[in-house]
Order: C-alpha cells, then sequence, then structure tokens
C-alpha cells in the first residue's frame, strides 16, 4: 500500500506492509544500522526510515545525499516509547534520484533572502513547506465555504479593455510593432469586480478566485504585482449583509485551516515567538466592531500616539499606522469601518443620503490593519452617470455597465480579498515573497 506522510498515522496498522516515496532530509548511523529521515510533502513531519546491515550495503547508502528521491517498502510500526511516533523498517529501498554535491536545502537553517533567489527549491525547507501547505488549504477552505453557501464559482477575464476604474496601474498586453490584436488596447486584469457585477445580475451569488495584476513599481513587502484574489458580488444585498458574509468567511476559513495542519501552524508560532497562534485565536474569538469612518477620526483625533501622519481630519485616506492603532489598541478586536467620504473612493459605490460619504467598508485585523475592502454598488443610473463624470470616466467605454441598471439590475454588494495578504496574516509572514510560490514583484522576475 502506498500511502502520504500525512495519512500514515490514521490509516496504516502496526506491522503493515507498506511503500513510500520521497526526498531524504537527513541520513545518519554507523556499518550497522542507518537513520533515514523522509518528507514526501504533504506535511512538515518526516517519517523515520530503519535500515539493516542485514538487508542492505550501508556503506552504499551512507552516500545517498539530502534531497535524494527514494522509494522505501517495508513493514510500518508504531514506536509509542521513542521520540517519534512511527518508522518504518525497510526491506526494499531504492535510490532513483540522486542530488548533486551543489544541492543549496542541507540541515542548517538558511536565511529568507538566500531562499528568495532559489524559488525552485526553497519549498523543500520546513518553513516554506509550512507556508505552502496552508496556503493550499486556505484556498480549498474559500470554495468550500462560497460552495456551502451556494454561490457560482466565475472566471472573469485576465485580458481586459477596462481598468478596473481606478484599481491600480495596468499591464499593457502588447504585440510590439503589429496591428493590435483585440483592435483596441488590452490589459491584464488589475480586478474582476465588474465583471462579477454583470454575472451577479442573473446568478444571485457569485465569487471570482483568480490571478490579478499591477504594474506598480513599489518594491515594498506588501505589494506584488501578480496576486490572486478573491472577490465575491451579491445580488440584492446591503452594506451591513456583505460586511456579516466577509466576516464569516474570514473567520471559517481561518478556523477549519488551523484545524488541519497542527503541525505546521506550531512550527510557524515558534518561528514568530509564539504570537501568532495568539494573534489567530483572539482574532476568531473576538467581536467585529463596526464604526463609522467619522468615529474613527473622531477616536484617531484623541489618540495619545504620535502618529507618522498626524494630520487627522474628515477626509483622511487612513493608513497602516491608523488602521492598527484602532485594532490594536483602541477596540483590542477586530474592526469594520464603513461610510467613507466619497472623493476617495470608487465610482461605483452607493452614494449615501447625506450626499458626501459612500457605502463602502474596510475590514481591519489586529496586527495587519486592512484585510478587506468592499462596498454596496450604485444601481441608480443616473447618480452612477455623475459619479462617473466627476472621475471623467468615458459613459462610452462604460456603457455595457450602464446598460446592467437598465436590465434589471437592484444593486448588489461585494468586496476583495487580496489572497497573499490573507496567506501573509494567517501564517504570520511579513513579505509577500514568501505567501506565493513564484512572486513576481517590481524588479523580480527569477524564474
Amino acid at each position: 500500500m502506498e500511502i502520504i506522510f500525512k495519512k500514515i498515522m490514521e490509516t496504516c496498522q502496526d506491522n503493515e506492509e507498506i511503500e513510500v516515496k520521497g526526498w531524504i532530509s537527513s541520513n545518519r548511523g554507523n556499518n550497522k544500522i542507518r537513520f533515514i529521515n523522509l518528507n514526501d510533502g504533504s506535511t512538515i513531519d518526516n517519517l523515520q526510515i530503519v535500515l539493516s546491515n542485514e538487508q542492505f550495503d550501508l556503506e552504499e547508502v551512507a552516500k545517498w545525499k539530502i534531497g535524494s528521491a527514494i522509494i522505501i517498502k517495508g513493514r510500518f510500526k508504531l514506536t509509542p516509547q521513542a521520540p517519534q511516533p512511527c518508522e518504518i523498517k525497510a526491506n526494499k529501498a531504492q535510490n532513483i534520484a540522486a542530488t548533486d554535491d551543489d544541492y543549496p536545502i542541507q540541515r542548517q537553517e538558511i536565511n529568507l533572502e538566500t531562499l528568495r533567489e532559489m524559488p525552485h527549491v526553497r519549498h523543500r525547507t520546513n518553513y516554506l513547506r509550512s507556508i505552502m501547505l496552508i496556503r493550499s488549504t486556505l484556498a480549498q477552505e474559500i470554495h468550500n465555504f462560497f460552495a456551502q453557501k451556494d454561490f457560482i464559482y466565475v472566471h472573469t477575464p485576465i485580458i481586459t479593455s477596462n481598468d478596473g476604474e481606478g484599481a491600480g496601474e495596468q499591464f499593457i498586453v502588447d504585440d510590439e510593432n503589429k496591428e493590435p490584436f483585440f483592435s483596441k488596447k488590452a490589459t491584464l486584469a488589475v480586478t474582476g469586480q465588474l465583471h462579477g457585477e454583470a454575472y451577479a445580475t442573473g446568478f444571485s451569488k457569485i465569487y471570482t478566485f483568480g490571478p490579478t495584476f499591477r504594474a506598480e513599481k513599489s518594491n515594498t513587502k506588501r505589494h506584488a504585482a501578480e496576486f490572486w484574489m478573491i472577490e465575491p458580488e451579491v445580488a440584492f444585498y446591503n452594506l451591513e449583509q456583505i460586511i456579516q458574509l466577509a466576516n464569516d468567511l474570514l473567520k471559517s476559513v481561518i478556523q477549519n485551516t488551523i484545524k488541519k495542519h497542527p503541525k505546521e501552524f506550531q512550527f510557524l508560532d515558534e518561528k514568530s515567538n509564539h504570537v501568532l497562534m495568539k494573534q489567530l485565536n483572539h482574532f476568531l474569538s473576538s467581536k467585529l466592531q463596526i464604526i463609522e469612518y467619522q468615529k474613527a477620526i473622531e477616536i484617531l483625533k484623541k489618540a495619545d500616539v504620535k502618529f507618522e501622519d498626524n494630520n487627522i481630519h474628515f477626509g483622511l485616506d487612513l493608513a497602516t499606522e491608523h488602521e492598527k492603532y484602532l485594532t490594536d489598541i483602541y477596540f483590542k478586536a477586530p474592526v469594520a469601518i464603513i461610510n467613507y467620504p466619497k472623493e476617495f473612493k470608487a465610482f461605483y459605490m452607493y452614494l449615501n443620503d447625506d450626499d458626501k460619504t459612500v457605502a463602502a467598508f474596510d475590514l481591519l485585523v489586529p496586527g495587519v490593519g486592512e484585510l478587506i475592502g468592499g462596498s454596496q454598488r450604485e444601481a441608480n443610473p443616473k447618480k452612477l452617470i455623475e459619479r462617473m463624470k466627476y472621475y471623467n470616466i468615458s459613459e462610452h467605454d462604460m456603457k455595457w455597465y450602464l446598460d446592467l441598471r437598465k436590465f434589471g439590475d437592484a444593486g448588489s454588494s461585494g468586496f476583495g480579498i487580496g489572497f497573499e495578504r490573507l496567506v501573509m496574516y494567517v501564517t504570520g509572514v511579513e513579505n509577500i515573497k514568501d505567501a506565493i510560490p513564484f512572486p513576481r514583484t517590481f524588479g523580480n522576475l527569477k524564474m
């Protein structure tokens, strides 16, 4: 029987004959017995393989280097008295792909900057393996959450003719000196929202989860040129309902992911000086606070803190330092700030009756700040056109979007989550380059 390491303890019985495949993490012993730690990538836990000189040429086995791919057949043994819970007594062993001497992942710890220079092998460290296993489960749990709530999964286009109206700088799809392939300017999508709105009108509840691209020349720990976005859109929802959906999504996805990766979270928690699980558990147990933008400004004005941007006023676009004060110090809980000034929010957001604010929200979490941004969408075509004129947006180019308001669009609400930002929050990662397998950032294209 062949089985992945993560499932071995759940499915295997003592003295059962099994086959395992994986890569060597360590190889130690003497001329009588050798112990090989093997990993197949399903967990950060290694499986100990025991090889005796009665069945193997241990001088030859001793030459098997870290990173080599091997196949082991043997008997599964429970070892409750030993440091490891189980091992395999090998009766057959084959080195099917040996490593060269320059294999870079050895037993000693490698700093993160060095690892970022070799994205093709860095996932074979426990640190990156933990992050990527958790990333995979987070994605699965997001799909599970929406499926359980009867959402339709929509693949919005990667190549588009609209820019999401201010969502970020775009990459132009360029075919050099030839005639434009699409007969007009085409770009890589910075968001799937507007296309998602079209499909919400007809399917009620939809979500997108796919790659997006921004050509911003910022080389920070939080920005990437290619990243994934989760963007649900729900017809007939108001601001309160979409905030509740966002909060439910985060708590469900995080809680279920923690349950499935106890070893990986333990490892990362130790790496972050035992603050990661404390932070995540605090979020899961805390009630979401919902406050008006105006109230947030009043709180910040009274704060006994010297902010870098200390000009606190109505119309301020809150910075991370302001968000962290609200979540970490004032409320000590996640916070949703609602009803922002219309001047720095997108044209498609619902204009409130005060004619000063729009029905938008940012969901902030302790330790990070903003994790989710969303809004109720403007359904009134006259107000929508007025907002478009304010931003100098062409009615002609957005005719299809305006048509939705004439064709049964009663209004919808939605939000966006940068998936890598979510991975960073859940794993405690400080640099976005470590939250995605092959990072694309300004000035960096390794592969």
